[in-house]
């Protein structure tokens, strides 16, 4: 075996494992990775906080389907990439953390930026490992991808001592190859019971959750719909997954991301199969009206999902697309017979049960402004969007039409998410249409990213619906009888977000009337093409607008009449 430095054959497994991308922030305790990506082909950005390189990692594997690469140096830099971490590992997105630490033979001497980042990190990662040996180097970032893409895929953090990089190691890299990632399949006899219980429902739905997105199962998942006949809706992680123009789609139920007509069809629904759905508490809300009567079959690739939230009638472990297959092959041995009156059914409440979003009113109300976004935007576009009303107001008006081109960091919810993930995504897909829906307190948590995309020619649009509030914040206060330290607004106009992103060499423009938006959109697309850099259309809505929720599907709180 050839002598190399270790950073060298670490460097060429990741290259092998299909990374071209890496976001980071060097520093003195990883300066020997440095030296060995140097001419390796992987492109590197500069982010201006560690944080923003996971979110940017979480963004580039939410869209590729790979595994995200995030690095940064020893100390603050491994605490600052802990809520990327969380955020990956609850949204089951397969990112890679790789750390600098101090000399190892120094650790227990409390030296300069030495902090235990394996056990900080451990509960929000798969896994979490610090090289002592310089000769494992290659075998644990093979092991760590394939951690990070097996089962319930999530985030892995390594953590290298500057001793331990700069050694070398016997290793030819023309002989390795990546570690196999397996499946699991389904019991043949679950997958049957399944299909018998589908068969004898009146009025069956299928549930397509996250992991239809991550198992690549969405042409599987329609082809099992319309074989069967059988409805489909999405948690606000399966957004995407199934066509919402197609005749079987039966929107999204939940207590806050929701449409009021698919809450309907849900309670009305005598049996649940939910595909690689987590059951989260936004999406059910109290828990016996959710179950109600109905059963439900639950199919996960992770086992200790099944019975987490409550035990459903048939739990089966399997990968999404795995599952599909097989039912599939089952149920075309069947030849199950369409009942049309239950979709028909759904399409009746989804004409009767319509929000209204085509308002002329001044403040713009924020449903107006995901019209526009409809309207203007194809089905190739790629949004990403954080949290806070902006967010369910998008689960709730916004549509999306094919897999992993509608991402949201569903479960961790961490502000300022969308500026790096919109830059993940954009390096991903370099040619693709990427669009940031941001709210005006998101926007400042991860600003400082902007920088990187104009460093990198990164080019995007961001709509912020700006209330000068913490919108989602407020509306909560409301049930203490309070509007206390929610509001953002100060002076004549406030933050000037405007200037925000001339002051990074971007460009942005302000809209206060909803005549004003559509052009602006297109401003701002040929703004983005032009500069290669963010683009803001910042729209400001109505300053205490209220969404849509409440504690159960059946009493969700609506705040304008039906549409129509």
């Amino acid at each position: 075996m050839p002598r190399i430095p270790a950073m060298q054959a670490v460097v060429d497994v990741l290259v092998s494992e299909g990374i071209d991308t890496a976001f980071g922030c060097p520093g003195a305790a990883i300066l020997p990775l440095y030296h060995a990506m140097q001419d390796s082909g992987i492109e590197h950005l500069i982010v201006r906080h560690e944080e923003g390189a996971t979110h940017m990692a979480d963004g580039w594997a939410r869209t590729t389907g790979n595994v995200g690469v995030a690095i940064g140096t020893s100390g603050p830099a491994g605490t600052n990439m802990i809520t990327g971490l969380y955020t990956a590992q609850a949204d089951s997105i397969p990112i890679l953390c790789i750390t600098g630490q101090a000399d190892s033979r120094k650790l227990h001497t409390e030296a300069f930026q030495a902090v235990d980042i394996v056990e900080i990190a451990k509960p929000v990662t798969k896994w979490a490992v610090q090289v002592k040996e310089a000769a494992q180097l290659p075998w644990v970032f093979r092991e760590a991808f394939r951690i990070a893409r097996s089962g319930r895929p999530g985030p892995v953090l390594i953590d290298l001592p500057i001793d331990v990089q700069r050694q070398e190691i016997e290793w030819d890299s023309s002989i390795d190859s990546p570690l196999p990632v397996t499946r699991a399949t389904p019991s043949p006899a679950r997958v049957e019971r399944a299909l018998d219980l589908l068969l004898a429902a009146e009025r069956p739905l299928i549930l397509a959750g996250g992991g239809v997105v991550l198992g690549d199962a969405s042409e599987r998942l329609r082809t099992a719909a319309e074989l069967l006949g059988v409805p489909v809706g999405v948690t606000l992680m399966g957004k995407g997954s199934f066509p919402e123009d197609h005749e079987l789609f039966a929107g999204m139920a939940g207590i806050q991301t929701s449409q009021r007509w698919a809450n309907a069809a849900f309670l009305e629904a005598d049996l649940v199969l939910a595909l690689g759905a987590r059951f989260g508490d936004r999406h059910t809300g109290d828990l016996d009206v959710y179950r109600g009567n109905r059963k439900f079959i639950h199919v996960d690739i992770e086992p200790t999902q099944l019975g987490k939230v409550f035990g459903p009638d048939l739990g089966i472990v399997s990968d999404t697309g795995a599952f599909l297959d097989a039912l599939i092959e089952a149920a075309s041995k069947r030849s199950p017979a369409r009942d049309r009156a239950w979709p028909q059914r759904i399409g009746e409440l989804k004409e009767s049960l319509p929000r209204r979003e085509d308002f002329e009113d001044t403040p713009i109300k924020a449903p107006r402004v995901f019209k526009e976004i409809n309207e203007f935007y194809g089905e190739d576009a790629y949004f990403v969007t954080a949290i806070g009303l902006y967010q369910i107001w998008s689960g709730q008006f916004q549509r999306a039409h094919k897999p992993r081109h509608y991402q949201v960091c569903g479960q961790a919810g961490p502000l300022g998410w969308e500026i790096p993930a919109a830059i993940g995504v954009k390096k991903a897909k370099p040619e693709a249409e990427v669009v940031g829906v941001v709210g005006d307190y998101s926007f400042q948590f991860l600003v400082e990213e902007l920088a990187v995309a104009a460093q990198y020619d990164v080019g995007f649009v961001l709509i912020m619906l700006n209330n000068e509030y913490l919108g989602l914040i407020r509306q909560a206060e409301t049930g203490y009888e309070m509007n206390f330290e929610v509001d953002i607004h100060y002076d004549k106009i406030g933050t000037d977000n405007v200037k925000v992103m001339e002051a990074y060499g971007c460009s942005g423009t302000r809209v206060t009337e909803p005549g004003e938006i559509r052009a602006s959109l297109e401003w701002a697309r040929k703004e983005a093409e032009r500069t290669s850099r963010p683009v803001l259309v910042e729209i400001m809505i109505e300053r205490e607008g209220n969404a849509a929720m409440g504690k159960a599907l059946d009493s969700v709180v609506e705040f304008e009449p039906i549409a129509g």
